[in-house]
């Protein structure tokens, strides 16, 4: 009798999941929470043999910061985007709804790296993109830090460095970002896979995703 545990690659919830890189570049206005200023998404799907690669889903836009979160030259340093970038882009609301509209069919999880940042401001626009807001997102951070435990730091730069993936051209942009975790998370699976750490889509999202504010029952108080 066989009683080694499953692979991950024979869940079927596994492989018929959409899974959704996302990455914000954004402003960080004193007294307020960030505003994006760039979006980007890149869809992956299980291939046999290869995990999940790049299939048939992509979107990428600049966003027009709201006039209190207003291009600093400090973003232009981090990220490469300049005033003009931005000149004539769509506000947050219209691009992110947008972008949910655009979204594979379900089921779809959402991929970041320190996803907090990414589900804070799309629980802020949860009106122009209910879907988006109520996804669970994959955070690599987290997997991370179940798969390897001990690292001195969690950080994108620091776990490129540790599976030797090479920086993008354009660090700090979405595109590339996105890129860049998607190899990332692929790395990682396929570390869970070996040990078979990670047997099931149920593990994954157990130890790698937190529930998102929007998909929360609202409470309410009694008077």
């Amino acid at each position: 009798m066989n009683l080694s545990p499953p692979r991950l690659a024979q869940d079927q919830e596994f492989t018929k999941t959409h899974f959704v890189v996302i990455d914000f570049e954004g402003t960080t206005p004193t007294g307020h929470s960030p505003e994006p200023i760039e979006v980007a998404a890149l869809g992956l799907r299980h291939a046999p043999g290869r995990g999940p690669v790049p299939h048939g889903f992509a979107f990428a836009s600049f966003i027009s910061p709201p006039a209190h979160a207003p291009l600093t030259p400090s973003d232009t340093a981090q990220t490469g985007i300049a005033t003009a970038d931005l000149s004539g882009a769509p506000p947050a609301r219209i691009v992110l709804r947008q972008l949910d509209e655009a979204l594979p069919e379900e089921p779809v999880l959402l991929v970041a790296h320190h996803a907090p940042v990414e589900a804070n401001i799309l629980y802020a626009y949860r009106t122009a993109c209910p879907r988006l807001a109520r996804t669970r997102i994959v955070d690599t951070r987290l997997l991370a830090k179940h798969l390897l435990p001990g690292l001195p730091s969690y950080s994108l730069d620091a776990l490129l460095a540790h599976h030797q993936i090479a920086q993008p051209t354009h660090r700090h942009r979405a595109m590339d970002d996105v890129r860049v975790t998607a190899e990332l998370f692929h790395r990682l699976l396929t570390a869970a896979a070996r040990p078979r750490t990670i047997t099931s889509l149920a593990d994954l999202v157990r130890v790698a995703t937190r529930a998102p504010r929007a998909a929360q029952p609202i409470q309410l108080e009694l008077s």
